[in-house]
């Protein structure tokens, strides 16, 4: 069973520069996924796996919105990617059936803004009571930060995660 908890924080002016960091990362790295998931079903029909936007943008393209994350993170926003174009392959199998009677729309770009930055359970530790999340390995040569903290919340069921 998975279980997701919303937290509302104060950050400090630091906190919050690196957070709308991460979060415009996010939004490019999944325009990025996008380009290149749309550029393949233009030219073969096909629509790429999610581990093939992983391999495509992450181990051989050297992406470095990719790189700005945590492997598993990145990995994380390319699979939200990969979802959205398999649901868009389902409409479409779906209207050929008749059951869905509006065409489907290709996902398109994010016009800029934030996007949500999804940390999985094997990136995220507790350290001395604040939940470390890490970040990749450009942010640490950027801005040398390897991680930042934020206070475990108080009414966290321990029982409900496991």
């Amino acid at each position: 069973m998975f279980g997701c908890q919303q937290n509302l924080i104060s950050p400090t002016k630091d906190l919050k520069a690196i957070l709308e960091f991460l979060c415009s990362e996010s939004s490019k790295l999944t325009n990025c996924g996008i380009y290149y998931a749309r550029q393949m079903y233009f030219k073969t029909g096909k629509i790429p796996s999610r581990a093939q936007l992983h391999k495509v943008l992450g181990t051989e393209n050297q992406n470095l919105h990719y790189k700005a994350f945590y492997s598993d993170t990145a990995q994380q926003i390319l699979t939200t990617v990969a979802e959205s174009f398999k649901s868009y392959m389902g409409l479409l199998k779906r209207m050929g059936k008749g059951t869905v009677t509006q065409r489907p729309r290709l996902p398109n770009y994010r016009q800029g803004g934030l996007a949500l930055v999804t940390y999985t359970g094997r990136s995220v530790r507790l350290k001395d009571g604040l939940l470390r999340f890490p970040l990749g390995s450009k942010v640490k040569t950027w801005f040398g930060l390897d991680a930042f903290y934020l206070p475990m919340p108080s009414n966290l069921d321990y029982k409900a995660i496991r």
